[in-house]
Order: structure tokens, then C-alpha cells, then sequence
């Protein structure tokens, strides 16, 4: 889902990443061809020392998140040991910032994995669309409210949220689901798939060539 989905579409001129609006194009015979089925940034970004950062951007009300999802859960319990896998939510407008939010609420609660699948599935039903919205959601998940509360509030979820919407700025995320390799590669089904095929096909394709990009980034240290 692209970002003016949304809101107000950014100028992909200005973002430097005019690519990003091309329909899937096929892995091409041979591994996948920069500027067609990735992207590379023009300046590194830090990652963690001695490890290959893989880093899913999403939201929990994309479907086109949701219909990734069962894929990329498969694929990560594959990942070697030396690759780090984590979720960013973007916060592309207000109301998806309370989602933002809920998502690295249950994250300081150390229960964000326990109940991501429950989350996403709730979305696709029922988005909520406020602060009251999302705390009566948390009392479904059958979460103690007012710690929940308490996290969603709190300066440190605050703090991982302006993170998140940097590190997406950064990778000059505009749309979702979309992967961060290694800080200077990004793919996402859309890029990396194929014209007309389904979500399934497209999403396994994002995660070749999500491998390709892990090997290339080892092999360059």
C-alpha cells in the first residue's frame, strides 16, 4: 500500500526513489537487477555491529501487510544467525500513529509477538480509529488496561515511534510492506514481484530477493 493511500502523496522526485513507483517486475534471469526488482541508497545507514539488519516496514491495517505476513513469519524462522529481523510501524498520518503506537506499546509489554497475529486480524475487521479505540482493543486482547495504558502513554513508546517514522524517512519508505536490508538495500512485493500475479507469488518473491541482498551485503562486510 503506498503512502497516498494514506494521505497526500510525497513527490517520489523528491525522495529520490522514483522507481518506487513501478509495478512488480519478474526477478530477471540471472538475480535480481538493482534499480528493477531493489533499490540501493545512496548513503549507508548504521546498523547493528557484526549482524545483517532486516527490518519490515508495515502497518497493521494494510492488507496488503496482512496477506505478507504468513509468508515473512516463515521466512524469518529460516534466517541465519547473523541476520537481525525487526518490525518498524509506520505513522504516515494521525490516526496511524495511535497504531504506531499500539504496536510499540505491546512491544514495551513484551507482548507484541504473543498477540501480532491477533492485532492483525483484528485490523482487517475493525480498524480503530482513536486513543479510546485502540485501549478497548487492548482490553479484547485480554491485555491489563491500565498498564497498557500506562506504555501507550509513556515517553519511551513516544520515543520508539519518532525512531520508527526516522528510520522510515531514512529508507525513504513509501509504501508498505516493504524490507530494509543491511541499511542500504530495499525490496517489498510490489517491487520485486511480478505484473498481475497474486500476493502469495509477489511476496515470495520479495523474500528471494531479500536472500540475494543478505549474501550481497556478507559478502561485501
Amino acid at each position: 500500500m503506498k503512502r497516498r493511500d494514506f494521505s497526500a502523496q510525497l513527490g517520489l522526485s523528491a525522495l529520490g526513489l522514483s522507481t518506487l513507483g513501478l509495478p512488480g517486475i519478474a526477478v530477471a534471469q540471472g538475480g535480481p537487477v538493482e534499480g528493477k526488482q531493489y533499490l540501493k541508497l545512496s548513503q549507508a545507514l548504521p546498523t547493528t555491529p557484526g549482524k545483517i539488519d532486516v527490518v519490515e516496514f508495515f502497518w497493521y491495517g494494510c492488507p496488503h501487510c496482512y496477506a505478507f505476513d504468513p509468508t515473512l513469519e516463515a521466512w524469518v524462522k529460516q534466517l541465519p544467525a547473523d541476520v537481525a529481523f525487526r518490525r518498524v510501524h509506520v505513522g504516515f498520518r494521525a490516526n496511524i500513529k495511535s497504531h504506531q503506537k499500539l504496536f510499540y506499546a505491546l512491544e514495551a509489554m513484551g507482548k507484541e509477538a504473543e498477540v501480532h497475529s491477533a492485532v492483525f486480524a483484528s485490523f482487517q475487521r475493525d480498524m480503530p480509529e482513536s486513543d479510546k479505540d485502540v485501549i478497548a482493543l487492548a482490553a479484547r486482547l485480554g491485555l491489563d488496561v491500565a498498564k497498557f495504558t500506562a506504555a501507550y502513554n509513556s515517553f519511551g513508546v513516544q520515543t520508539k515511534c519518532a525512531q520508527a517514522s526516522k528510520l522510515s524517512e531514512d529508507f525513504r519508505i513509501d509504501g508498505v510492506p516493504a524490507l530494509g536490508i543491511a541499511g542500504r538495500y530495499l525490496t517489498s512485493p510490489s517491487i520485486a514481484g511480478t505484473r498481475g500475479a497474486g500476493e502469495q507469488v509477489n511476496g515470495q518473491q520479495a523474500v528471494a530477493v531479500a536472500d540475494f541482498l543478505i549474501k550481497l551485503a556478507r559478502n561485501k562486510g
